[in-house]
């Protein structure tokens, strides 16, 4: 048999790796190349190959390039002209969009300009749309890879200024940090410095010294574009609540006009994992001037993916508190790109709606390409967005647009490419707390579909105090009385099952059964009496309930539950009263003498005994008042009671 045992294990070895989809863990790597030319110097990626993945667009490469001297440029093969003799050292990040497998990495190289010849020099990446200020990224974040940020600000006063960048990352509602900064490279003389807590911006004396502001009840706000504010204290403490960690620099000698690069190295978290296809965001603040508080905010918000799909869809409607849910809008944004030959004239989204939501209160934030929202009933002639609200749909449909494709002649840019639409809802009146997805067909003119990844709305447990008060039945108890009050932890609203640990303060009072004791003694004459010794037992305690059990509701009025329960006997006092009576004779006739003591005897913390536990609720049975009834079954005694109580969840 051993040997058919072998073979055995051994198809079972092969056909499990078979199955299995092997985690990728060879390096691809790139190198950079160029041509130069004094000081004129074209940049050209030398890439491995890329492996498709089926039923996907054709993989493609995407690259930021760092050029050592402040620029960068999002270009394949860019051209640039260094304005200074002098070695810089280049950098290029590679992003593979469409490929199965993981990005190339690169090393830096070192460029040496001896002669300037070229005295056709400028900026190759611009913020002249940006106000002054733009936060971007090379690729959105995929756990356990690099990733590049870069920060750009221009001093948009006509006067040489002074002022501070400040860089927020790892947002507080999430349980992990998402993001490690690695590395940063500065190439105007920018500084780091240390601020503790929210800082004053009062240092006219250039000293480094900063005031903790003292107050906290600023308005968060939403950031969407780059705004301009004057409550820089403000800002900060906003800032400093959504998030963990920053960093601060200072710059010096801006010139009107200039613009200024720093380039930031993030190394992304295996926990990121868990918040896959949710939003996450990092604000810049820039202040132009350490003399005043005026300043330009900036939020960079990114999807965590598994892959560099520019087709995509996200939502930030993860770990939200459901008691605030009423009062919030979730954002959805669902991204495209065009990788055909040619330019898309017509993009159509169909997207899938939770029944949750209230379709009503839809509404677009924004688009690209941006455009007016077409004429009900007519064809229109010009660009514009049409929208068709369906139960379970929301089809959106870009007509007389022109997308670029990313195999398009003479088409350099690949971020014209690419578009997006940008929609909030309000959830309905009725809904639970249950996890739901939705997903996005994207269908480019008459090509086929396009499936995106599911964005995921889910929420945070959250935590619902609850008070019950009741009675206990003890069946096998004479004379019995037994109230209760006491206090419930139990996820907010759970929808099916959770678990729920209570605490009860019990107040018990009973008699135990009545002793008897008939017996015949010899008086000192020798005469046989019969004497009778009564024991009556009343019993009081306090008794402390902790019962740990699973529910579930079983709609929204009715609930059931299982568990189990310790009893600890915290006080108890024990009275007894003793009556002996004599009677003449054997028999009980002729009373002569009765007798009467009593004594009581006090503990503390005196039993501890387990049980089983068995719960029906009727009522609200997710939040607030509804009724009960429990039956308990304890191992060590014969003490199996019956309870019935109220109870409401906060």
């Amino acid at each position: 048999m051993k040997p058919i045992t072998s073979v055995f294990f051994i198809l079972f070895t092969v056909f499990a790796i078979g199955q299995t989809k092997v985690k990728d863990t060879i390096t691809r790597r790139a190198s950079i190349g160029f041509i130069q030319n004094g000081n004129a110097v074209t940049f050209k990626p030398e890439t491995p190959p890329l492996i498709p993945i089926a039923g996907a667009p054709k993989p493609s490469y995407s690259y930021l390039w760092e050029l050592g001297d402040g620029h960068y440029s999002k270009e394949a093969e860019p051209k640039h002209v260094y304005k200074k003799k002098g070695t810089y050292t280049a950098r290029l990040a590679v992003t593979n969009n469409y490929d199965n497998g993981k990005p190339p990495a690169t090393r830096p190289k070192k460029v040496v300009v001896n002669d300037v010849t070229d005295n056709n020099y400028k900026d190759i990446a611009s913020i002249a749309d940006q106000n002054g200020f733009a936060v971007l990224k090379n690729c959105d974040p995929i756990p356990e890879q690099e990733m590049v940020v870069v920060v750009s600000y221009q001093n948009l006063e006509n006067y040489v200024s002074s002022g501070k960048l400040y860089l927020f990352y790892n947002e507080k509602q999430f349980k992990h940090n998402n993001f490690e900064l690695s590395d940063f490279r500065t190439y105007a003389g920018e500084r780091e410095i240390k601020e503790n807590l929210v800082a004053a911006v009062d240092d006219l004396d250039d000293s480094n010294n900063f005031t903790a502001a003292a107050e906290s009840n600023f308005n968060l706000k939403k950031y969407r574009n780059t705004t301009t504010e004057e409550d820089l204290d403000a800002s900060l403490l906003d800032a400093h609540k959504t998030y963990h960690n920053v960093s601060v620099l200072e710059f010096d000698n801006a010139d009107p006009g200039e613009t200024r690069n720093v380039f930031y190295t993030f190394k992304t978290t295996p926990e990121m994992i868990k918040d896959t296809s949710a939003t996450v965001t990092m604000r810049g603040i820039f202040v132009p001037n350490r003399s005043y508080k005026n300043h330009k905010i900036k939020n960079l918000e990114m999807e965590i993916v598994t892959s560099h799909d520019p087709n995509k869809m996200g939502s930030n409607g993860s770990f939200m508190n459901y008691r605030l849910v009423r009062f919030k809008r979730v954002n959805f944004k669902t991204r495209f790109q065009n990788n055909g030959e040619g330019p898309a004239r017509k993009i159509r989204l169909e997207t899938d709606i939770p029944d949750m939501f209230d379709k009503k209160t839809f509404q677009i934030e924004s688009m690209y390409p941006e455009c007016p929202i077409c004429p009900k009933g007519e064809e229109p002639t010009v660009s514009c967005l049409d929208t068709i609200i369906k139960q379970k749909q929301i089809i959106f449909t870009f007509k007389n647009i022109y997308l670029p494709g990313t195999e398009q002649k003479n088409v350099k840019e690949k971020d014209s490419t690419k578009g997006f639409v940008k929609y909030s809802m309000k959830f309905g009146e009725d809904f639970h707390k249950v996890k739901t997805k939705s997903r996005t067909s994207i269908i480019f003119d008459k090509n086929e579909p396009i499936i995106t990844n599911y964005a995921t709305t889910r929420f945070l447990p959250g935590i619902s105090i609850g008070v019950k008060a009741g009675y206990n039945f003890y069946p096998d108890l004479d004379k019995s009385t037994s109230y209760f009050v006491g206090a419930t932890i139990s996820p907010f609203k759970s929808y099916r099952f959770y678990w729920q640990v209570e605490w009860v303060n019990a107040l018990n009072q009973y008699n135990s059964a009545v002793d008897i004791v008939n017996e015949t003694r010899v008086n000192a004459n020798g005469v046989r009496q019969l004497q009778r010794t009564t024991t009556m037992t009343e019993n009081k305690n306090i008794n402390w309930e902790v019962p740990v059990l699973i529910r579930y509701n079983i709609n929204n009025y009715i609930g059931i539950g299982a568990g189990i329960q310790a009893n600890i006997n915290v006080s108890s006092e024990q009275h007894q009263n003793i009556k002996v009576e004599t009677f003449e004779g054997e028999k009980e006739l002729i009373l002569i003498d009765t007798k009467t003591t009593a004594n009581t005897v006090k503990n503390s913390f005196s039993g501890f005994n387990t049980g089983l536990l068995f719960d029906l609720t009727a009522g609200f049975a997710r939040i607030g008042p509804s009724l009960g009834a429990r039956y308990v079954i304890n191992f060590e005694q014969n003490f199996n009671y019956f309870q019935v109580y109220g109870i409401w969840k906060f």
